[in-house]
């Protein structure tokens, strides 16, 4: 049986690419066998909508955050409930894994976001400092730091081990909706309202590049595996595909006749997958990127 509401968020299990986590306004979450479709687990316990989800880099975890003030740890193969992590004052927006998965962090519309020990449930620290809503949370590879991003125009880097600031990211103008590492975690993509995205290097904290081209809000960012490209998803119907460190527009993605709210590289960065308020997915194929069309999905 699906589920009885709209579906908010959605994960895979990568690298494994097997099962699937989807998080709704029905306060369920289910765990789907991503070959044959089959729902494999319901999880239930959330007062409230559920508005994003994650799964450990094992596959054997998954973490859901819900308006209910709350996350929630899961054992994916039986469905049980491992923790529950109280102690924001507003909904939880984002979450995410640290790359072992021994930790898991938290962002808020309470200002904070907090990191949490994925082995007994405790806050470990709370990261405060932002002036508005987090909208945005990851960790990067080595788990050894942390960014977040926010309504206030800035993004914070933190050290996990201290939950201590370590450089505060300005220059946008308008909210900033979306943060990323590269894989290597020396580069970090921001993309704001302003309709720009931006680049800088995490050592330094120093803008190396400001990409400059949609004409509304930059909603999504992500690397290319390889960390030479940078796709931008925006409310003007397009995406865009970016070189790192010139800041130049490689391509525009064309098709969508509203919004795009979601892109996602895959694992060979060789095809790129695109959501919009359209109700389809688009699927772009290198080289250079070009729809294939009927793997065009309606989402109805």
């Amino acid at each position: 049986e699906g589920h009885r509401n709209v579906v908010y968020a959605i994960a895979f299990n990568n690298p494994f690419g097997d099962k699937v986590v989807t998080g709704s306004f029905d306060k369920t979450a289910k765990i789907w066998d991503a070959v044959s479709g089959a729902c494999l687990q319901t999880l239930r316990g959330h007062q409230t909508e559920i508005v994003c989800v994650a799964f450990n880099s094992m596959g054997t975890q998954v973490a859901t955050g819900s308006m209910d003030n709350s996350a929630k740890l899961w054992d994916v193969e039986v469905g049980q409930l491992l923790w529950t992590l109280e102690g924001h004052t507003a909904e939880i927006v984002s979450l995410n894994f640290s790359t072992d998965g021994d930790k898991l962090l938290t962002g808020s519309f309470d200002y904070t976001a907090k990191l949490w020990d994925v082995g007994n449930g405790q806050c470990l620290h709370t990261l405060s400092g932002h002036r508005g809503e987090i909208s945005s949370t990851q960790f990067d590879f080595t788990g050894d730091y942390c960014v977040t991003a926010s309504i206030d125009r800035s993004c914070k880097l933190w050290d996990v081990n201290s939950g201590q600031c370590m450089e505060t990211l300005r220059g946008h103008s308008d909210e900033v909706l979306d943060v990323a590492f590269n894989s290597t975690g020396a580069r970090l993509a921001t993309a704001s309202a302003d309709c720009t995205a931006r680049v800088y290097n995490v050592m330094t904290g120093a803008c190396i590049a400001i990409l400059i081209g949609h004409e509304g809000e930059i909603s999504k960012t992500q690397f290319s595996p390889n960390g030479a490209k940078i796709i931008t998803a925006s409310s003007d119907k397009t995406c865009r595909l970016w070189n790192v460190e010139t800041g130049e527009c490689l391509q525009i993605l064309e098709g969508h006749t509203d919004e795009i709210f979601s892109c996602a590289f895959n694992y060979e960065g060789d095809t790129i997958i695109t959501g919009s308020k359209d109700n389809t997915c688009r699927i772009w194929k290198d080289n250079f990127f070009m729809p294939v069309d009927d793997e065009e999905d309606d989402e109805d």
